[in-house]
């Protein structure tokens, strides 16, 4: 009698992604990193889920290791899960819009940190992050949610 091959399974890895407004500043501008690790470039804030973590508890986790920032969830923007969304692997990103006050500070995996306004964004971004910053003005402006796909 052969014994069953074990099944080995392949899971995308979840990940979160946190839209940062400074409720403290004008225009309620939104905070970004310049990454410090492959891939280089600018990118919303966020990481890995650590197992035995919520989504939610890792977004606050990861807003305040690459920013310096205690963050309040206020939303959830949408979940993005498309596999060519990161060259390094398949993720899925939870993406939340959170407030914060203050002078965020570069951390972490962060080689740099910026402020900007929808009018202002760096051209070089990572990831789909140009995918879900366009979402997210067009949310935050006209109300209107991504559309499914």
């Amino acid at each position: 009698m052969q014994t069953p091959m074990p099944h080995s399974y392949r899971n995308p890895i979840p990940t979160v992604d946190i839209l940062i407004e400074l409720l403290d500043r004008p225009h309620r501008p939104i905070v970004l990193i310049e990454r410090l690790h492959p891939p280089h470039g600018w990118a919303i804030p966020g990481g890995f889920v650590d197992y035995g973590e919520s989504v939610a508890a890792a977004a606050c986790r990861e807003a305040q290791e690459e920013t310096g920032l205690g963050v309040e969830l206020i939303d959830l923007l949408a979940v993005y899960s498309d596999p060519s969304r990161d060259s390094r692997q398949h993720t899925i990103s939870t993406v939340f819009i959170a407030a914060a006050a203050g002078d965020p500070q570069a951390g972490d995996d962060a080689k740099a940190l910026g402020i900007f306004e929808s009018w202002q964004l760096p051209s070089q971004l990572c990831f789909d992050h140009d995918q879900i910053l366009r979402d997210y003005w067009r949310y935050r402006h006209y109300g209107l949610r991504p559309r499914l796909s």
